[in-house]
């Protein structure tokens, strides 16, 4: 698979990042629906997407630069992005950190925002995932071919990789997220607790991610330990333990 769509001038232009550009264009389009359907301010989410988005992307490069600092031999190559090296963990936490600073200082209602935010972001990352498609990363262990033939061909070709047959994680991965957005829209459109979608996006993401990750064969480590999946744990442990504080208090309500 070539991961350069097209060049200007000699510039190449990469799917990599024509994928995540789609990602955040789509993200966008689905928050100002969300808005509406809410009549919450358009132009406050935007003002807050500004401000968070360039240090998602800070966040995703640092965290994927720091667990594999012995790879990088000069600034350069740690800054460089366009061939992938974005660690989504990083961006949700470095992102919803700027957002909440934002908050803070606007004077805005953080969890409310990010409720509605929540099912753009995981939209997002469906979409972004084809990226590491195009790239050849992000893929799981090797397969049959009669395996990876229940796959789209253009899946199989993008698959074999110097000769074997790989795991489509990204593509899993994509799915999973798709579903987990309707859910989130779901729960978003219905009437619900504050905090409620964000909570449920960190908990149902992180479901998928925990399995998918032990696919992988190129997961971030610490140690003997998979860093997707600790996180994934703590997110998991997280959402659970705050729809239980939420069931609690609804009772006493």
């Amino acid at each position: 698979m070539n991961p350069i769509a097209f060049s200007i001038n000699g510039f190449e232009i990469r799917w990599y990042g024509i994928m995540v550009a789609l990602g955040v264009l789509s993200a966008i389009l689905l928050a100002n629906l969300n808005c509406k359907y809410k009549k919450y301010n358009f132009d406050i989410l935007i003002d807050a997407f500004l401000v968070s988005f360039p240090f998602a992307i800070i966040g995703a490069r640092l965290y994927y630069v720091i667990f594999r600092f012995k790879y990088y031999n000069n600034l350069m190559d740690m800054i460089n992005i366009r061939q992938g090296g974005l660690a989504i963990h990083g961006g949700v936490i470095f992102g919803l950190l700027a957002a909440y600073i934002f908050s803070r200082y606007k004077k805005i209602d953080f969890i409310k925002l990010a409720d509605v935010v929540a099912p753009s972001l995981i939209l997002a990352q469906a979409i972004g995932r084809w990226g590491n498609f195009f790239n050849g990363e992000a893929h799981g262990g090797p397969v049959s071919y009669e395996f990876i033939s229940r796959f789209p061909s253009f899946i199989q070709k993008g698959m074999y990789i110097d000769g074997v047959y790989y795991h489509p994680t990204f593509l899993y991965e994509s799915i999973w997220n798709i579903i987990v957005c309707g859910i989130l829209i779901y729960i978003f459109r219905k009437k619900y607790r504050k905090g409620s979608v964000i909570t449920a996006y960190i908990g149902l993401y992180s479901l998928g991610r925990f399995f998918i990750e032990g696919l992988r064969t190129d997961s971030l480590m610490l140690g003997s330990m998979r860093v997707a999946q600790l996180v994934s744990l703590v997110g998991i442990i997280f959402s659970i333990s705050y729809f239980i504080y939420l069931r609690i208090k609804k009772t006493r309500d």
